[in-house]
Formats: structure tokens, sequence, C-alpha cells
């Protein structure tokens, strides 16, 4: 068996790959990982998103957790940073999120934030693939009263709303959005959120039926967003993803902002104001350059980590950092929540808008992107691993690398989550490095057959 888990938990497509077993094992052996140290009975907050596979997953994890003597609360449909707040607020043990985030709607995953709200570890995570390995055998079983119980609560959702609204200081009284929900967990939260901030909202994709998240729509497809915005004559468009633990955006011309532009903004409003600590922002190898080129600018240092939500986070542990995130939109505030947090990232991109006066096309020019061309190559699940062991695709990437070495950079890794290898060229000329992104994907796509 492969590792289980990815950069962000267990995925894999929902009755065939991730089964009810598997997750009832997962409830089991994570349970007993997160709790074994304490004398007394352990409880563990489960939520998930709007996807049909997610009440089947839930219950199936929730029996697994209550088989090993803890307790589950469920509470429905919520962000994946909801969940890891309410974690913290509640001082349960441990909470796990059933969501395949921006992912089709037959996919499905479960991720486990730690009694403190932060992903697990992966010393955690071996242990608990360590016990599923060997079929829990070494969990005790207990019997009678000692078995654990489930309770359901729909009522803390609001919870999550009001700590959300009262981390920004400004009216949005006079901002007008369109708020794509992707169909997903964010359909009531974002805009009950900035309706109470004084925002006249207009959402779109926010009728989740289980089968329709991320259909043609949220931050993976911006193009509907973009063309309400100014059918609209709106002031800006958010875009969410499945779980809303991302944010894109679009400003009022119709042009997509990405995850470096809204850092770039917010991360520059913050400095002025004083409450980016350290003066530092921590990306990723991902980053534009352009987002690099800025911060040396503006005298603000930048801290670069492999790819993954996960790293960028433990880099700002680390250092001290209140601000960093992904080119996808994945931004974290850590001074306000331990995860990615789309409605957060909603909400503080919307007060530099109100605070400064600026439409979000002109606070969008503080960076210039440089062109990148991504593309994913197909692959087994079980060989994105080892693309570099066929001699052509390691000499094609040797010879692209001479190529832009200087006035670019060619960045090839393996998705954490899905079976594929992406490609990354950054360079000067668009069609070339798409000419060139497009020609390395199809080789390590022929080669990985």
């Amino acid at each position: 068996m492969g590792r289980l888990f990815g950069t962000d938990g267990v995925r894999g497509v929902a009755n065939t790959e991730l089964t009810p077993l598997l997750a009832m094992e997962l409830g089991a052996a994570g349970a007993y990982v997160l709790s074994k140290e304490h004398a007394y009975r352990p409880t563990i907050m489960v939520g998930c998103d709007t996807r049909a596979s997610g009440d089947m997953l839930a219950n199936a994890l929730m029996a697994g957790i209550c088989s090993v003597g803890a307790n589950s609360v469920y509470v429905g449909v919520m962000p994946t940073p909801a969940i890891a707040y309410l974690t913290r607020k509640y001082k349960v043990d441990a909470g796990v999120v059933i969501s395949a985030s921006h992912n089709p709607v037959e996919f499905n995953g479960i991720k486990f934030f730690n009694g403190d709200g932060y992903k697990l570890s992966d010393e955690l995570e071996d242990q608990i693939e360590e016990c599923i390995k060997r079929e829990n055998a070494d969990i005790p079983k207990p019997i009678g009263s000692r078995i654990g119980k489930i309770k359901y609560r729909r009522d803390v959702v609001d919870e999550y709303i009001n700590h959300s609204i009262k981390q920004i200081h400004t009216s949005l009284d006079g901002l007008k959005v369109v708020v794509d929900c992707a169909e997903g967990a964010s359909y009531l939260t974002a805009v009950e959120a900035l309706k109470e901030l004084g925002a006249e909202v207009i959402p779109i994709h926010n009728n989740p039926d289980g089968t329709n998240i991320n259909a043609n729509c949220g931050s993976t497809h911006l193009e509907e967003l973009c063309a309400r915005v100014v059918m609209e004559k709106a002031d800006l468009g958010l875009a969410f993803d499945g779980d809303a633990d991302r944010l894109l955006a679009a400003d009022e011309n119709g042009r997509s902002v990405n995850g470096d532009e809204i850092m770039a903004i917010i991360g520059n409003h913050m400095m002025e104001k004083g409450s980016l600590r350290n003066n530092t922002i921590v990306v990723t190898v991902m980053t534009n350059l352009g987002f690099i080129l800025m911060a040396k600018e503006k005298g603000i240092n930048v801290e670069q980590t492999k790819v993954g939500d996960r790293y960028v986070l433990e880099r700002m542990q680390e250092i001290g950092a209140s601000l960093g995130g992904e080119q996808s939109g994945h931004i974290i505030f850590l001074d306000e929540n331990t995860t990615g947090d789309g409605l957060l990232t909603a909400l503080h991109l919307m007060e530099v808008l109100k605070e400064t006066g600026k439409p979000l096309s002109e606070l969008s020019k503080i960076m210039t992107i440089l062109p990148q061309s991504l593309h994913n190559a197909s692959v087994p699940n079980h060989k994105r691993n080892s693309y570099m062991e066929y001699d052509e695709v390691r000499e094609a990437i040797e010879k692209l690398e001479a190529k832009y070495a200087g006035e670019g950079r060619v960045l090839i890794r393996p998705s954490g989550t899905e079976p594929l290898v992406r490609v990354m060229i950054e360079g000067k000329n668009q069609k070339e490095i798409d000419n060139d992104a497009r020609s390395l994907a199809d080789l390590i796509e022929k080669m990985c057959l």
C-alpha cells in the first residue's frame, strides 16, 4: 500500500478508492492516535462540504471514532476553516473535514486537524497509517457503555461567521460584490458575512444539490464570475472553492486576480498599518517572480517553501509571520485562523478597497505578473513521483532549465492530491513558454503510461 496521506489529507474517488471501510478505519486509527495519551473520553468534531458522498463517509468515519471509545460531534456542511476554528473554540481533541476541496464531485477526502486547529504532522499521519496497515489490530475495542456517542449540532455556523466579521474594522457598505460559492461549503457563510458587514451581495452558484460542487464554477472556473461582475457593474467578484479554504477574485473590469496579487494587496496594506508581523510574507516556489520583485521594492521580506499550504503554515509558525499563502488562493492569516481561509481573505481584500477608496484594478497594479504557463500531465497515481526515472524526461527538463536560466524558471512537481504531474514554466514570451510546458507535459504523460 502506498502512502495514504497526500499534502491535504487522504483523497480518492468516493466509494471506490475512498471507501466507507477506509473511512471507518481512518476514524478509528485517527481517534486512537490523536487521543491515546488522554485519560478521559476524547471528542472529535466532524464536518463536510456539499458532496453527496459526504454523509456516507462522515457516518462511516464517526462509526470508527465511536468504535474506539471516542465521541463525535457532527456539524454537517461547514467550510474547512470553520472546522479548524471551532475545534479550537470548543476545545475538542481533534477536527475532521470530509472534502476534496476544488476537485470534481466524484472525489472526496478526509483531512484531520489536531486540537489546536492545525493540520497533522507527517509523524502523526504515519502513525495513523501504521495502525491501518495492521488493520487496527492493536487498538482497544471497548464494549457497552464505553463505546462512543455521536452528537449532532447544526447551530455553530453563526459562531464562525461572527468570528470572521470581527476580524475587520470597517463597514463594507457601498461595495457591490458578486460571490461565486462553487455550490460548496461557502454558500451560507460567505453570503451572510458579507451582508452583515453591509455589502450588496449578488450570489451565484449557491444552490448546492450534492452533485454540482465545483461544476464549471468557483475558483477553478472564473469565466462566469468575471463576466457577471462587468454585467452587474459590481466593484469586484469573489470565487471560493468547494470547501472555502481558498479564494480568487475578479476586478471591476472582469480581469481575474490571483492569490499572489491578493497577498500583495493585503500584505502591503497590513505593513502600512503595522500588522504584518516581521514585515514578512511566506509563499511557495510557485509564486510569481513579479511578487518577489514587488516585495523587494516595498521592503517586504519573502520566505519561500515547497508547494502546499501546510508547508507555508509550518514556516509561518517557525518565523512568527502573520500572512502567507499560495498563488491558488490558499491564504493564511495566522493571527485569526490556523489554516487557509477564503472568507477571511475576502473580508480583508474588501477592507483594503473600502479603506483606500481605490478600485481593485488599481490595487492589483502593485505587482507585475510575469508570464507563466502551467500544464498538467495525467499519469497513473502510482507513477506521479517517478517521472524522473525516464531518461527522455530528465534530459528534456535539463534542456529547458538551461534555456530559461537567468530569465525564467522551470518547476515540475507531482500533485499532492490528484494523479497529475504539474509542469510550470516562467519566462518572457507567453507563446514560447506555453509550447515548452505543453510539450514537456505531453512527454511525461507519454512516458508514464
